[in-house]
């Protein structure tokens, strides 16, 4: 799928297409409601449909000194994008210029004079622009005036609350994987390239396969059931630490997958690990063997849930 630069006019094939609005930051339940709703009305206009998102996140623009919390990365999003039928993803480098640009001007120069837009849809509660000053509203009656539709899609909401990014992060800084996997609607998953440890594992009978958790929000520090996305498109169990292993000196955050029979070399290679359940939180052990002894219970428990 083709990834598109925000600051570039758009032309040909793609303009004139209904453009889904928003953040889709994990693009969950709620996100894929927007994006199907502007995906069918580009289906019944026969136009195409792109889905625009905002990297980095302005959250991080504004507050730089946050915590990590994305739950995709960009090419997470233009894969996830792409499966949902999107033709293109539309990617907002959010900086100061960005930042500065009125909601009436974000309308008229980028969504109808740089990009051609036909339809906006966006969720009900998205804002945009200079000050967070544009809504549904506003896009409604500017875009009116040049032949630009909009519409908004309600937050969906299930049972307990309503389903949001904030909501999902708040499950996995909890170690509820499932309750976070059900909202998102796939596995939470940290895609990032296998780097060299300092080869506890391998000394251990259990050799990891060390990904840096990057930008990625830390869901709660402990031993997961994991399965691993091989660049090839195998699909591996497995069992990883996720954490700053107390066990050893110094401390060092990574997440720290150990497949089951497995042995291939995966160093350089980007692979994409998904925390399907919570095991148990992070322990100091008092030696090497009582460690062990508790990785061998781990991977049996992580086979079973896995199996």
């Amino acid at each position: 799928m083709i990834r598109l630069n925000g600051k570039d006019r758009i032309e040909g094939d793609l303009r004139g297409a209904i453009i889904a609005l928003g953040n889709f930051d994990g693009f969950h339940f709620g996100h894929q409601a927007v994006a199907g709703k502007a995906l069918n009305w580009a289906r019944e206009e026969g136009r195409p449909a792109i889905i625009a998102t905002f990297d980095p996140h302005p959250v991080r623009f504004f507050k730089p000194d946050l915590p990590p919390f994305r739950l995709t990365s960009l090419d997470q999003r233009q894969r996830l994008f792409a499966d949902a039928g999107a033709s293109a993803m539309l990617v907002f480098e959010f900086n100061a210029a960005l930042a500065g640009t009125t909601a009436e001007n974000f309308i008229t120069d980028l969504l109808i004079d740089r990009f051609g837009a036909a339809g906006v849809v966006t969720g009900a509660d998205f804002t945009f622009g200079k000050g967070a000053k544009g809504n549904i509203d506003l896009l409604r009656e500017v875009g009116a005036t040049h032949g630009l539709n909009s519409e908004a899609v309600s937050a969906i909401s299930d049972s307990d609350d309503v389903i949001s990014s904030s909501r999902i992060r708040a499950a996995l800084k909890e170690g509820h994987c499932e309750e976070a996997n059900r909202l998102l609607t796939r596995p939470f998953a940290i895609r990032g390239e296998v780097i060299h440890g300092d080869k506890n594992g391998r000394l251990l009978g259990y050799p990891t396969a060390n990904v840096d958790i990057g930008q990625y929000l830390r869901p709660q520090y402990g031993i997961y059931a994991v399965k691993g996305r091989l660049p090839d498109g195998r699909v591996l169990n497995g069992a990883a630490n996720l954490g700053i292993r107390p066990s050893f000196d110094p401390p060092k955050e990574l997440l720290e997958p150990y497949f089951f029979d497995f042995s291939e070399d995966l160093y350089g290679q980007t692979i994409e690990v998904e925390l399907h359940h919570f095991l148990r939180g992070e322990q100091k052990f008092d030696d090497l063997e009582a460690l062990k002894v508790q990785m061998e219970r781990d991977c049996e428990r992580a086979r079973q849930l896995l199996d």
